[in-house]
C-alpha cells in the first residue's frame, strides 16, 4: 500500500507541477499578446491624431480662403438642426 500511496504522490506533484508550468506560459502568452495590442493600439491612434489634424489643417484652409461662404454653411446647418430639433 506504502508503494501505490508513494506512486500516488509523485503523480500528484507532476501534475501540480505541469499545472504551475502551464499556467505560467499561459500568463506569458497572454501578456505578450495584450502588449501588442497596447502596441497597434498607440499605433492606430497615432494614425487617427495625423488624419485628423489633416482634416483640421484643410478645413481652416477652407475657412481662411472662402471666409462668407463658410459662415452661410454654417448658419444653413444650425438651421437644419434647429428645425429637426424643434420636430423631435
Amino acid at each position: 500500500m506504502s508503494n501505490t500511496t508513494d506512486q500516488l504522490g509523485k503523480q500528484a506533484q507532476e501534475v501540480t507541477e505541469n499545472l504551475q508550468t502551464m499556467g505560467r506560459t499561459v500568463r506569458d502568452a497572454a501578456r505578450e499578446k495584450i502588449g501588442q495590442a497596447g502596441e497597434k493600439a498607440a499605433e492606430y491612434s497615432g494614425q487617427a491624431r495625423d488624419q485628423l489634424h489633416g482634416v483640421a489643417c484643410a478645413c481652416e484652409q477652407s475657412i481662411r480662403a472662402r471666409p462668407l461662404r463658410s459662415i452661410l454653411m454654417a448658419a444653413g446647418i444650425g438651421w437644419l438642426l434647429g428645425r429637426f430639433w424643434k420636430r423631435g
